[in-house]
């Protein structure tokens, strides 16, 4: 367990949460390939040691770029991480150049996300590569980075994944036709990096019709709903998990984001005041709950693994919530980092910042780190004091190509050459 400092003020403290967390990847990085390791602990079945994510690393590179730019490490040993990952990449399985959610850190070869679930993930890819060209944006003192991972972001085939009504689908083994249960990427959730990038592909894109005609063309794409002062303008009832406005924006800047559909950065806010709102008014009756402490999102659960949200609700506040909005609202996130770090830290804080989730109701503390949720804290925290990776990614001509192809307007869309 980490010593506790307290009375620390609001920057300082910012600062230490952002460090300590970013030691999941800096420590805690797979030996060989370098990349994100999907957890610490609590392992659902697979080996904690050799499984490693796809999505994870992509936010994991973002959270050590922070690393590299605020002095926490050595640059040149954060270059040389990402140098080993795109190695890693450049010989692990992959499908139509769409890798799988979890790779064996080692041997690069495929683990089954599920049963009869082991080829390309077409989402997961979208945020690896997010993070890859925010990499390929940071170290130009390497230019042969940007060149190898521009050959793998050409050799993704995102159009591969398209079924014959223009759907994009989420899964897809190119040598087995589309599982039985298989679900096309549809509806507000976190997969929309997947039809940026992949519209912005220079060699296989989605066309922007599946953007329109089928992603947004649900009853759970648009919301419009108010609760209490706060207009939700996209997805389900109270908004999902957060997750589901969070992952979108770690990388694309929402800030003065625009299309035919919402402003998602008053999407962003909105999601996370209406998140809050549902804590606040705590119908369960969950221990806890409050101004200090609120955050709901997929996480680690007494019962195994849910996606927490205002309507499946236990009790649990997985830290990531709160903290991954930090950029988006920090006068609301702020009293929950200090109230977790000062009053609960004893029970929740540690070397790599704090657990995955906790329930006091069950006085349940997670005994486990995700990848997947350490990294937005750390590029939350930063966003917010600097912009520094909504600014690598954003100017990025993939995500450019792909804004412009949608119909997006934002203050940093540059005009086209």
């Amino acid at each position: 367990m980490a010593d506790m400092i307290h009375g620390l003020d609001d920057a300082a403290l910012r600062d230490r949460v952002a460090q300590a967390t970013a030691l999941y990847f800096l420590d805690w990085s797979h030996p060989v390939s370098g990349m994100a390791r999907e957890r610490s602990g609590g392992a659902f079945g697979y080996d904690v040691e050799e499984t490693v994510c796809t999505g994870g690393t992509g936010f994991g590179i973002l959270a050590q770029i922070v690393a590299a730019e605020r002095g926490w490490r050595p640059r040149r040993d954060i270059l040389d991480r990402v140098l080993r990952i795109v190695g890693f990449l450049e010989t692990a399985d992959s499908f139509d150049g769409v890798f799988p959610h979890f790779l064996n850190g080692t041997t690069g070869r495929v683990l089954p996300f599920a049963k009869g679930d082991d080829g390309g993930d077409l989402v997961e890819t979208s945020f690896l590569m997010t993070g890859l060209l925010g990499a390929a944006a940071y170290f130009t003192e390497e230019p042969s980075l940007a060149e190898r991972i521009e050959v793998l972001f050409g050799a993704v085939n995102w159009a591969a994944h398209l079924r014959d009504d223009g759907a994009v689908m989420w899964h897809r083994h190119p040598d087995r036709p589309w599982l039985a249960n298989a679900l096309p990427i549809r509806g507000w959730n976190e997969a929309l990096p997947v039809f940026i990038l992949g519209a912005g592909s220079p060699t296989h894109p989605i066309p922007a019709a599946s953007y329109h005609q089928s992603w947004a063309n649900t009853p759970t794409f648009l919301n419009g709903r108010v609760y209490g002062e706060t207009t939700l303008p996209l997805g389900p009832d109270w908004g999902g998990p957060l997750f589901m406005s969070q992952y979108p924006f770690l990388g694309v800047d929402p800030r003065g984001l625009r299309d035919a559909y919402a402003d998602y950065g008053q999407y962003v806010r909105a999601h996370a005041l209406v998140n809050r709102r549902h804590c606040l008014m705590n119908p369960g009756g969950w221990a806890g709950y409050g101004p200090n402490c609120w955050g709901l999102t997929a996480s680690d659960d007494p019962v195994g693994y849910v996606a927490h949200s205002p309507t499946d609700d236990t009790g649990t506040i997985t830290p990531t919530a709160a903290l991954g909005s930090f950029a988006v609202a920090p006068n609301e996130a702020m009293p929950v980092l200090r109230h977790l770090h000062d009053d609960l830290g004893d029970r929740i804080w540690g070397e790599a910042g704090f657990v995955d989730a906790f329930n006091e109701t069950q006085d349940w503390v997670a005994g486990s780190r995700l990848a997947i949720d350490q990294a937005p804290i750390v590029i939350g925290l930063e966003n917010h004091r600097t912009g520094l990776l909504w600014r690598l990614v954003s100017t990025r001509p993939e995500v450019q190509r792909g804004l412009r192809a949608l119909g997006f307007s934002a203050p940093y869309l540059n005009p086209i050459s």
